[in-house]
């Protein structure tokens, strides 16, 4: 699994540094190549030195070392990347990666890759507690960071609390892990959709929803990092567009109907994530209505209903957002559309509901299997849809 990748290992100012010396030696031992990089501060725990003789490479310390091999180009080390290890990681670091600040070779590599980073904190409990070093690590699973640990035990304090570093075998398997997902969708095509459609009503105003399309393009964004080709058909959203994906903007449902036919001629997969509206306006005014009667009346007729009527051989997902008899109203919509899998969730929770960073979603499949999943980031949740995704595909 490790052998001939490509571990970034960033070393940063915390006392739980020495456990990189063992983190670097047994990644070296399975075959990987180890290329550290150390913030200022490390270096006043552990020597590059160290840290040079286990991987028998060079380490990184400073973007502006000229005899450095990544020196003239230090997205280099970005580039070459399998994978971005920080263990330890202090709640500084952590701060600097979530507001993109990059003043140093570590950050600086980080915010250049498009490689899985994986951070592993170690600090005092009282300074992984904090709110702001909460917020920040929310950020950064938001952004699809893998988070190990920390975990319980006596710190350096000589007090007991969550702040160590994770154990390294924990680590090592967490990597493993992380890279075993960047190979299964290799070579799959697959199809996401995102947002709300909006419906014109005149040519200013729509019906829609408070889709906020996090969850598609979390999952887009989880798929290509598994090795996927991605297609994204997103409706109008304030998210950024996701690196190394093909991305479709839409508004209508119709449109997006449009579009999906057009995806899914060669996909393995549709993952309908998009909350596309049920009815739009039978008519749409030419110009803005004016507000001269105290009522309007708008005849409603029903968009298109994209699941049931785009046919192909593909594997199909799709989404359930109930706000009463969740798991009986999933399956009715699985059964009726014919899906491969559904995603069920209660959006009344607000930790679950439109805009949040997290869900709670329960899968269903066609075989009547159900499977409640705890809450997660949305990042979270798109990982587990695609290793069904991926189970799925095996089978067919």
């Amino acid at each position: 699994m490790l052998a001939n990748k490509t571990v970034i290992l960033g070393i940063t100012g915390s006392l739980a540094a020495y456990k990189a010396a063992d983190i670097a030696s047994k990644l070296t031992q399975a075959g990987a190549r180890v290329e550290v990089v150390m913030t200022e501060s490390a270096t006043k725990f552990i020597t590059p030195l160290t840290l040079r003789s286990i991987t028998s490479r060079p380490v990184v310390t400073d973007m502006f070392e000229l005899a450095s091999e990544f020196s003239i180009e230090h997205v280099a080390l970005a580039e070459a990347a399998d994978v971005v290890v920080i263990a330890p990681a202090t709640a500084c670091v952590m701060a600097k990666l979530a507001a993109g600040i990059s003043d140093d070779e570590l950050t600086c590599t980080v915010l250049a890759t498009e490689a899985p980073v994986i951070v592993a904190p170690a600090m005092h409990a009282s300074m992984f507690q904090n709110s702001v070093t909460q917020q920040n690590l929310a950020k950064l699973k938001a952004r699809g960071f893998t988070i190990v640990g920390p975990e319980y035990g006596r710190l350096a304090s000589g007090k007991v609390g969550l702040g160590r570093l994770a154990e390294t075998d924990k680590i090592i398997d967490t990597i493993g892990q992380v890279l075993s997902q960047g190979r299964d969708l290799t070579s799959k095509r697959i199809v996401v959709t995102a947002g709300g459609t909006q419906e014109p009503i005149d040519p200013v105003r729509h019906i829609g929803n408070r889709s906020s399309g996090k969850m598609g393009y979390a999952l887009a964004e989880a798929a290509r990092n598994r090795g996927a080709e991605v297609k994204l058909i997103t409706a109008p959203t304030s998210l950024p567009e996701p690196v190394g994906t093909e991305v479709v903007s839409v508004k209508t449902a119709a449109e997006m109907k449009e579009a999906v036919a057009r995806a899914v001629i060669q996909a393995d997969a549709l993952i309908m994530a998009a909350a596309v509206a049920d009815y739009q306006p039978k008519s749409v005014a030419e110009a803005k209505i004016k507000k001269e009667t105290p009522t309007l009346t708008l005849e409603l007729i029903r968009t298109p209903d994209i699941l049931t009527e785009v046919k192909g051989n593909f594997l199909k997902v799709g989404f359930a957002a109930e706000s009463q008899n969740i798991v009986a109203n999933a399956k009715q919509k699985l059964e009726r559309k014919q899906l491969d899998l559904i995603v069920a969730n209660d959006i009344t929770d607000p930790s679950s509901g439109f805009g949040a960073d997290t869900n709670k979603v329960t899968l269903i499949d066609k075989q009547g299997n159900v499977e409640d999943l705890p809450l997660l980031t949305k990042r979270e949740v798109a990982d587990r849809i695609l290793d069904r995704v991926v189970s799925l595909l095996a089978k067919r």
